[in-house]
Formats: C-alpha cells, sequence, structure tokens
C-alpha cells in the first residue's frame, strides 16, 4: 500500500514538472509584465506562437508517449520473468498476466491517442488552427 502511495506521489511530481513550465510559460507570456524567465522558458519550448489547446494537446502526446514507453518496458521485463522461470508454473503465470495487463494497457493508451487526435484535430470547437496535426 505504502509503495503504491509512493509511486503515485513520484508520477505526479513528474507530470507536474513536465505541465508546469509549458502552462506558465503560455500564460505569462500574454502579460505585459511577464518576467524573462518566462519569455525564455516559452522561446525555448517553441510556445511563442502556440495556442493553449496546442500546448495541451502536446502535452497529452507527451505523456501518452511516455505511457507507451512504460508498457513497453513492463513487456520486456515480463518476458525476462517468464524466461527466467524455469518452468515454476506460478512464476509463468504471473508472467503471462502482466504481459496480459500491458498489452490491455497499450490498447488503452492507443484508443486515448487516437482520441486525442480526432479531438484536437477534426473537430471545430479544438483549439487549434485548421491544417495543424497532432503527430
Amino acid at each position: 500500500m505504502f509503495k503504491k502511495i509512493l509511486v503515485s506521489l513520484a508520477l505526479a511530481f513528474c507530470l507536474n514538472l513536465i505541465i508546469t513550465p509549458l502552462t506558465s510559460a503560455q500564460i505569462l507570456k500574454k502579460e505585459t509584465g511577464a518576467n524573462d524567465l518566462a519569455i525564455k522558458t516559452a522561446q525555448r519550448a517553441n510556445l511563442s506562437d502556440m495556442e493553449v489547446g496546442e500546448v495541451v494537446a502536446f502535452t497529452i502526446k507527451m505523456v501518452l508517449g511516455l505511457l507507451s514507453i512504460i508498457f513497453l518496458v513492463i513487456i520486456v521485463y515480463s518476458g525476462f520473468a517468464w524466461m527466467m522461470a524455469r518452468g515454476n508454473e506460478e512464476k509463468v503465470s504471473k508472467s503471462l498476466a502482466t504481459i496480459r495487463m500491458a498489452i490491455i494497457g497499450l490498447i488503452i493508451t492507443l484508443g486515448a491517442y487516437a482520441i486525442t487526435y480526432f479531438v484536437f484535430n477534426y473537430l471545430p470547437f479544438s483549439g487549434s488552427k485548421p491544417g495543424t496535426t497532432l503527430q
């Protein structure tokens, strides 16, 4: 239980480190008294000409890409654990269950990416400019 809470807090902290500079640079660059750090952050992240909807789409794309990498690592780890089980049925079944859960998670992530792609590119209220793509 404690381990799950610790992992959740670490993940929330990492996401905060990614999202906060993007959004604060986007908000502060429009103010007249924006500080120099916010302007530099917006320029380095290529946010100087992006709308808020595009920043959200970019952030969602980054998070979904990170999740895909995590699922790949889980599948490789479970395959390695399966090979190292040496015929122990309990370890083999645990590895197979982990692989199944990782595949289901990957399918959910790909579905979320497809929904995000559709919303930010084809719906009229998406906030993105016509002709831009999420890619």
